[in-house]
């Protein structure tokens, strides 16, 4: 009988049988090997983390003990480290992840991957629920969901209940898994990193953008300053 152990996973308990521990810690230190010298390395982990406890969840539904099985369930969703272009130490545990013996790749009905509805919290107006709603229905201006909603509080009001409700129950996309899915892309490994590394290089461009502002200001003042205090001519 296999020792067991019991994991924190992004911010989730789970009970795991020994074989398939020392496989996960392989499999998120290969993850971390791969992506150790990407700057978003840490959020890329922590986010990758929190999907594959999701999945795990899905997969246990509330019992039993994570297992190889399981485990390969989820690898085979995130994709195996040969999928995003890492190095491998035990490419036999991911050839079962992704075959059944038969040679035909296994699937997994019970780990949904599909669209889901988020708050959009990165272009939001008051609480992001008319952007996730666009983002859901593959609206590409949430522009018009807004419109919808302000025309539903002149005929009837039924938005000025159904916005604070939405805002309420939906919840928001905070992790790169999470806006993966309300686009209704999969949540794997290479596209968390490749969410996660575009909006640091966002981030990176408006913080240069910003900076390059108050730079011309401050050379804009301080000539200014500078003719102001020059001497005049004087002139009889």
């Amino acid at each position: 009988m296999n020792k067991i152990h019991n994991i924190n996973l992004g911010g989730y308990p789970f009970t795991i049988d020994e074989d398939a521990y020392h496989e996960l810690n392989k499999y998120l230190a290969e993850i971390e090997n791969h992506f150790s010298s990407s700057e978003g390395c840490e959020d890329i982990l922590d986010d990758i983390e929190a999907r594959i406890a999701e999945l795990f969840s899905e997969s246990l539904d509330g019992r039993g003990i994570v297992t190889r099985k399981e485990l390969q369930k989820v690898i085979n969703v995130m994709g195996t480290p040969a999928d995003f272009g890492a190095e491998s130490t035990d490419n036999d545990f991911y050839q079962e992840s992704k075959d059944d013996g038969s040679g035909k790749k296994k699937s997994y009905k019970k780990i949904k991957t599909g669209k889901r509805l988020y708050r959009d919290g990165e272009d939001k107006v008051i609480g992001g629920v008319c952007a996730g709603v666009a983002s859901y229905f593959g609206i590409e201006d949430p522009i018009w969901v807004r419109l919808s909603f302000l025309a539903m509080i002149f005929i009837g009001g039924v938005s000025i209940l159904l916005y604070p409700l939405l805002w309420v129950i939906v919840p928001e996309a905070k992790t790169a898994g999470d806006k993966l899915k309300m686009k209704g892309e999969p949540a794997t490994v290479s596209n968390i990193a490749k969410t996660i590394e575009e909006e640091l290089e966002e981030l990176s461009d408006k913080i240069t953008e910003i900076s390059k502002g108050f730079g011309t200001k401050k050379k804009i003042m301080t000539d200014f300053f500078q003719k102001e205090s020059s001497p005049k001519d004087s002139r009889f």
